[in-house]
């Protein structure tokens, strides 16, 4: 049996990247929501419950961007230069809440404040960039004989600072949700304030980029069963199908909603998780299998089988140790934080 090679790569990057976005998300969100901590001792234990798992959670992105380089070169070759600049402030947000991390427990007094600013600011930066990223690829980059042809700012507009707003407040969502696992007194009771808040403000985001997409893409729209050329057409045969989507989707937020407000400790984040999990499951129906939107698929894009077999002997020797550290990480670090337990102490 011959294994398809371009296939299994595009679903190990597609995981990647999910995985990326589920956990590196609670710990960005963890610095979107620091300016919100009432004391330095609430922004340390915030801290604390991601200090062990942060650096680990970006290898996703690591395997996610190095394996479309050598997965899916043409695919790469394009995308870069038609996303270089957002590309490039995400990198600079990672820098700078990373370096921001480390010298916060080291720093004193006015050092201390800098450093908690840097951290926020680089927080909100990544997934501002990371959103303008997303909302580039959506929208649809001008590719011409494989070429990227559009120009350096075409990822700049209302729909892309749509998409930035709303995954920046599904991070925070993440990290609300994660807050009200980790923690415990009054910083859980803030915790389930701000899952609170951001539950709402992802509602009305995820619905207001969800329309838009339909209406900028009707190549989209037709995949989720929507005619919206002349007028409205509705497809209830190709929608029917996709209808459990969306619906896992509110039922993550209604999780969330309601067991924040019962008390729960974990199953907010569970929700939380559910609401990515059914917005990436509808970036698939619409995209899926073009991993340029509706220029390049992955087969086009793919590297030589020789090539691809190469790399997937490597990538099945570590992938499974990555994964048996990461599991075993998240097990021992596992449990409420407080203020005299953490990484750094």
């Amino acid at each position: 049996m011959t294994l398809d090679l371009q296939l299994i790569w595009a679903g190990l990057i597609a995981v990647a990247v999910l995985l990326y976005v589920t956990l590196d998300g609670f710990d960005l969100g963890i610095g979107i929501l620091f300016p919100f901590a009432k004391s330095k001792e609430e922004r340390d234990v915030m801290m604390n419950t991601i200090a062990p798992v942060w650096d680990g959670n970006e290898t996703w992105l690591v395997l996610g961007g190095g394996g479309l380089l050598a997965a899916f070169p043409l695919a790469y070759s394009v995308l870069m230069p038609a996303l270089y600049l957002p590309i490039l402030l995400m990198l600079a947000g990672l820098i700078l809440r990373g370096v921001a991390f480390e010298f916060r427990f080291r720093a004193r007094n006015r050092g201390r404040k800098f450093w908690t600013q840097m951290f926020s600011g680089g927080s909100i930066l990544t997934a501002v960039a990371q959103g303008l990223v997303l909302g580039g690829f959506i929208q649809g980059v001008t590719v011409r004989e494989d070429r990227f042809a559009g120009g350096p700012f075409d990822w700049f507009t209302p729909y892309t600072l749509l998409v930035a707003a709303g995954l920046v407040a599904g991070y925070a969502l993440l990290g609300g949700a994660w807050l009200m696992m980790k923690t415990k007194d009054n910083l859980h009771g803030d915790a389930k304030r701000w899952t609170s808040i951001s539950s709402v403000v992802v509602t009305v985001l995820l619905v207001a980029v969800s329309v838009a997409t339909l209406l900028i893409h009707p190549r989209v729209a037709a995949r989720w069963g929507f005619d919206l050329g002349d007028g409205f057409a509705l497809d209830a045969s190709v929608l029917m199908p996709l209808l459990p989507i969306p619906l896992l989707g509110l039922a993550g937020l209604a999780l969330v909603w309601v067991m924040s407000r019962r008390g729960s400790h974990r199953w907010p984040f569970v929700g939380a998780i559910l609401v990515f999990l059914s917005g990436y499951l509808g970036l698939a129906v619409g995209f899926a299998p073009y991993v340029v939107p509706y220029a390049l698929d992955f087969r086009q894009a793919a590297a030589p089988d020789n090539a691809l077999g190469l790399m997937l002997v490597g990538t099945v020797a570590i992938l499974p140790l990555i994964l048996a550290y990461t599991g075993w990480v998240y097990w021992v670090f596992r449990g409420k934080i407080d203020e005299e337990a953490g990484y750094h102490h």
